[in-house]
């Protein structure tokens, strides 16, 4: 019989543990616990966790409480369930001590310094104690590349978005604020059954689009100025992510320079992706042509995103930070201008790499051709 999904990604996880120091890992964050179990639920806010993992070589627990039991028990059939009655740091404790936990690798960069430092403590009064070891990236890694039912569904996300876009900008006309133009993105969102907005949308008419991640205000939009538009939404777990900036009416020429600058190095990292380049290579192609243009002080960001369980994950297409792109992954292209106190273009895309290029997952149109 074929292994499930989440029992392959087990068999994998525990061979990078092997190349560690660590013998038993304890995954808390809620991305991260998902894409190894498949338990669905979510952390209702940062102290409060709905689940933990438990994995060494020989045992798989999911551990949570009694509000997730039922639901713990139908998602993640690969894994014992066990429902705590008296809490997170008060049990889990002795289930390491009963697995014979030397060190226990933990999430360094998602678990905060409180529920560590309790934990820690409970694990000293063991003999031998039992040492913590922070471990960041290993699972993250793993998410980097995506299987085939991963892109399919990011596919379908993205192309729902895109109607839902097509919906809202077929219905703009000037007096109509960012925030009714915001809810009504995610109220589409929801009829079109999404499980909902991936991120709170983005909706920055006129000077607002000079702030890249602008929250939506009574401001009201006006004909001829850009009106930028960053949606998402989540589907079945996995995201989606995209960029449009339009005008209703016609733009300045200024603000159709700039279109066609971002359009230009946009179009330009598409066509440039392949297996094996470098990230910070990839940024690179689209910003020399912002650049060159003369507007490379107001395109500060970096090029793009991976997606996935997450809005924003690994790969990071930056030039700060460089990795080699591999078949399967997924990213943004978004590079921007943003002119203070004027307005600002950004253009986003999700493609996926391809043996040989990349692929688009957004469909969405609403794209102008300014380069006459």
């Amino acid at each position: 019989m074929k292994q499930s999904i989440f029992k392959q990604r087990v068999g994998i996880l525990r061979k990078e543990m092997a190349g560690t120091k660590a013998d038993t890992l304890w995954i808390i964050q809620p991305e991260n616990r998902r894409y190894v179990s498949g338990f669905k639920a979510v952390d209702t806010q940062l102290n409060e966790s709905s689940g933990s993992l438990i994995i060494n070589p020989e045992n798989a627990l999911l551990v949570t409480d009694s509000r997730y039991t039922i639901e713990a028990i139908k998602d993640a059939r690969d894994f014992e369930v066990v429902t705590l009655k008296k809490g997170l740091v008060e049990e889990i404790p002795a289930i390491l001590a009963r697995l014979k936990t030397k060190v226990l690798g933990f999430e360094g960069g998602y678990v905060s310094w409180d529920l560590q430092r309790k934990m820690a403590k409970k694990l000293r009064a063991f003999s031998p104690a039992i040492r913590m070891l922070p471990m960041d990236g290993l699972i993250e890694g793993m998410r980097e590349v995506k299987d085939r039912a991963e892109i399919r569904m990011m596919e379908r996300s993205a192309v729902m978005m895109g109607e839902i876009l097509d919906q809202v900008i077929a219905k703009l006309q000037p007096g109509r604020t960012e925030k009714d133009i915001a809810r009504q993105i995610e109220e589409l969102a929801y009829a079109s059954g999404a499980d909902g907005l991936a991120f709170p949308s983005i909706v920055a008419s006129g000077p607002n689009g000079a702030l890249p991640h602008a929250v939506p205000s009574k401001r009201k939009i006006r004909a001829s100025e850009p009106i930028v538009f960053d949606v998402g939404i989540r589907l079945q777990g996995y995201c989606c992510d995209m960029t449009r900036t339009v005008f209703l009416g016609r733009p300045t020429p200024k603000f159709k320079e700039i279109y066609h600058v971002v359009r230009k190095a946009q179009l330009a990292a598409i066509r440039a992706v392949r297996p094996g380049m470098k990230s910070s290579q990839l940024d690179g192609v689209a910003r020399e042509i912002i650049q060159n243009a003369g507007f490379g002080e107001f395109f500060g960001h970096s090029l793009g995103h991976g997606v996935g369980l997450a809005t924003h994950e690994g790969p990071r297409i930056s030039p700060l930070q460089s990795v080699r792109l591999e078949e399967g992954m997924v990213f943004t292209i978004e590079p921007g201008i943003y002119i203070p106190g004027k307005g600002g273009v950004r253009l986003e895309e999700m493609v996926v790499v391809g043996k040989h290029r990349a692929r688009l997952l957004t469909r969405a149109g609403h794209i102008y051709d300014f380069s006459q």
